[in-house]
């Protein structure tokens, strides 16, 4: 299978710093319709809550509610474990939590990369407190072997080496989000 799509290119501002495409422009675009037709299905009688985690998961966020064909609502938290570094520091921070109530919803976290789970760990006893009727995890990508906690993840796009990587809302120091594809991060060129 030809793993690049026209739309993969590398943005002449990001060459010498990408590395190889890890998931092209069409295979995202085609798993995020998978997965909204799957959430369709398993959530008909009760649409989900959306929280979307930002920033990293703002891309696939937009395109995950408009392939759900449910009236489903949407709210936004942003954590931080990274700050500037390309590895968690294991220290979850919120910076915006939500604007809705949790109790009695059935609650979907919309996550860009799922790595050593602390951050997804964390959010989870964090909302499951609110009391929701039901948690659960939609990732983008679940990077393998790198998770120090074990994960129950209801709905995983790709999983793929533990390589940092970038595009398609996720970034280093706020670049490369807009990319279509999702690249291995080499460095500065």
């Amino acid at each position: 299978m030809d793993r690049h799509s026209p739309h993969d290119f590398t943005a002449t501002w990001a060459q010498g710093v990408l590395g190889e495409v890890v998931v092209s422009a069409k295979e995202v675009h085609d798993r995020v319709g998978e997965l909204g037709a799957q959430i369709t299905r398993d959530y008909a009688s009760s649409p989900p809550l959306l929280v979307g985690v930002l920033k990293g998961a703002i891309n696939f966020m937009a395109d995950l509610m408009r392939a759900i064909e449910l009236p489903v609502e949407v709210d936004f938290m942003a954590v931080s474990s990274y700050g500037a570094a390309t590895k968690t520091s294991g220290v979850v921070r919120i910076i915006k939590d939500l604007d809705v109530d949790l109790s009695g919803r059935d609650v979907l976290i919309v996550e860009d990369v799922v790595d050593s789970g602390l951050t997804l760990n964390y959010l989870r006893q964090y909302l499951g407190a609110r009391s929701p009727a039901s948690l659960e995890v939609c990732a983008l990508l679940l990077k393998v072997g790198e998770q120090r906690v074990e994960q129950s993840l209801k709905y995983v796009g790709f999983s793929i080496p533990a390589d940092f990587v970038v595009g398609y809302g996720l970034d280093v120091n706020e670049r490369y989000r807009n990319l279509d594809a999702i690249y291995t991060y080499v460095g500065k060129a």
